[in-house]
């Protein structure tokens, strides 16, 4: 899983990164519309970008910039963060207006507290446009992903998407298998490569 390497402080309205799509849902079926994210890291934060050029469906509670449950039964951009050590992983979820969530698991969807715990100075922001079209992302720390990860070169990520709800089409950057759609699956999750342009 691609992460770039940012000297310079990363800033909304200012973000400079290479996008990756994904083009097919979980079934093979293409998108009329690709997906596209990005993971960055600058000196302090995990930038996690993501957008789709279509109209998103948001869970009626979500509020920009704040934590809240069961974003996945709506439109949704995902990534999975596992410490390959300990086999403990992270689930965060980012709405295309900025609302988010997160939880740490210590083997597939068992959670480690059945109780919320929210990042600490975890930053999110959102465009979405008149056409329907979204763009949002999420700044988490880089010290928490450290201390309750181990977050480093033998990390293993994965990048999901739900969307066009209430239908539902998923989507993964890590081929998960077939099957019925589970993004739980820690074992295929893709190492890590962190890199910079030009380099």
């Amino acid at each position: 899983m691609n992460i770039e390497t940012v000297e310079k402080p990363m800033r909304w309205g200012e973000l400079d990164v290479n996008l990756f799509g994904i083009e097919n849902d979980w079934y093979g079926e293409k998108f009329e519309k690709p997906l596209a994210f990005s993971l960055a890291v600058d000196q302090e934060y995990l930038w996690f970008v993501a957008s789709h050029q279509d109209a998103a469906l948001i869970h009626p509670m979500a509020r920009p910039g704040v934590f809240m449950p069961e974003l996945w039964k709506y439109d949704v951009a995902e990534f999975f963060l596992l410490d390959p050590k300990t086999g403990r992983y992270l689930e965060f979820n980012l709405a295309p207006n900025g609302a988010w969530w997160s939880a740490l698991f210590t083997a597939p969807r068992v959670r480690e507290s059945e109780e919320d715990k929210i990042i600490p100075d975890v930053a999110t922001y959102a465009d979405m446009s008149p056409d329907g079209s979204w763009l949002t992302a999420a700044a988490i720390p880089l010290y928490y992903l450290r201390e309750e990860l181990g977050f480093g070169d033998e990390s293993m990520m994965n990048v999901n998407f739900i969307v066009h709800s209430l239908e539902q089409r998923y989507a993964s950057a890590a081929d998960l298998g077939g099957g019925k759609p589970d993004y739980h699956q820690p074992d295929k999750f893709k190492k890590v490569n962190f890199f910079k342009l030009g380099s």
